[in-house]
């Protein structure tokens, strides 16, 4: 079983500062619906950064930011400083398309792997994958006291297991399993489009 980390700890600047995972999508939080699919796949969840989530959910573990405005990469190291387990998926805030068939896929690939991360038409999303902490955190760490930020910048030093759209289809439509709610626009028009769905 993967220890698993929302990654909460971004400024937010198109939303004027706002909680990205207490955006409502479908009538339900990005967080609590990110939440309960990590429930079903892990034993062991973080939220990393941004402030501590209330009420204070008893499945999760709030864990502050060390390197507040350094970018994902510091919370990465975050997480992978705290999992309870070999293997820790990470996820952003703001991915409200998120299902257990997703995850449960990157896990199950991950044997022999540093990395397993999705890489569509539009490149990777290493904000959504898999990562090994005994291999990934020196690295981490390193590159975070070079003053680098991106996680992609990991990857070249990394045995890192691509996904394809193709093998994630069995999940469901990878564009909508992958979105980023990264603007006011974009969030309005993804809770239309399921309002419609449903």
């Amino acid at each position: 079983m993967p220890s698993a980390a929302i990654l909460n700890g971004g400024r937010s600047v198109r939303f004027g500062g706002r909680d990205k995972g207490a955006l409502l999508v479908g009538g339900i939080t990005i967080r609590d619906q990110q939440l309960g699919v990590l429930a079903a796949i892990s034993d062991d969840i973080m939220i990393i950064g941004g402030s501590e989530p209330a009420p204070r959910d008893p499945r999760v573990r709030w864990i502050p930011d060390r390197h507040p405005g350094h970018g994902p990469l510091a919370g990465l190291e975050v997480a992978l400083q705290a999992a309870h387990h070999p293997l820790v998926i990470v996820v952003a805030c703001d991915m409200p398309g998120l299902n257990a068939a997703l995850l449960t896929r990157l896990h199950e690939l991950a044997e022999g792997w540093d990395v397993v991360v999705p890489r569509t038409g539009t490149g990777y999303h290493p904000l959504c994958a898999v990562y090994r902490t005994v291999t990934c955190l020196p690295l981490v760490t390193t590159q975070l006291a070079a003053g680098q930020r991106a996680v992609r910048a990991l990857f070249p030093a990394l045995r890192v297991r691509d996904v394809s759209e193709a093998e994630l289809a069995g999940a469901g439509d990878p564009r909508q399993l992958l979105a980023n709610v990264n603007t006011p626009a974009e969030h309005e028009a993804l809770a239309t489009r399921l309002a419609h769905e449903l």
